[in-house]
């Protein structure tokens, strides 16, 4: 069992940064895929950004690439969001997630990822 806790969120002006963490717990963090959903007020669950297990390829969806990157810390079983240029488009709920085996063709899948936390809100004013 994985468990996740995100950090990070807050309210920031647009063009702004935030940084948001999400600390693993139980797990082999070396082997997951590890990824972030993000959820705007009144939508669905929609894919940002994967990393698959360490070492492997980073992913990311059309509207954050050259803004958002994600990394790992494996020393401290931490993933990060880096998210600069922010748009009020990016208000969101921000959901880490986790999951093993998860081919490329299901990485933009809620479904294909076991472990989710429970969400930090970021919102960006304009």
């Amino acid at each position: 069992q994985v468990e996740l806790a995100e950090s990070g969120g807050g309210l920031v002006q647009a063009g702004g940064s935030l940084r948001l963490s999400c600390s693993a717990s139980g797990g082999t963090f070396n082997s997951l895929t590890m990824g972030w959903f993000r959820q705007p007020p009144g939508k669905e669950r929609e894919f940002v950004a994967a990393s698959r297990r360490s070492g492997g390829t980073t992913h990311y969806t059309d509207s954050v690439k050259g803004r958002f990157t994600v990394s790992r810390d494996n020393a401290r079983n931490t993933f990060y969001l880096h998210a600069n240029g922010l748009k009020p488009e990016d208000t969101a709920v921000y959901y880490c997630v986790a999951g093993s085996g998860i081919i490329l063709s299901s990485l933009r899948l809620p479904s294909a990822y076991r472990y989710w936390g429970q969400g930090t809100q970021i919102s960006v004013s304009s």
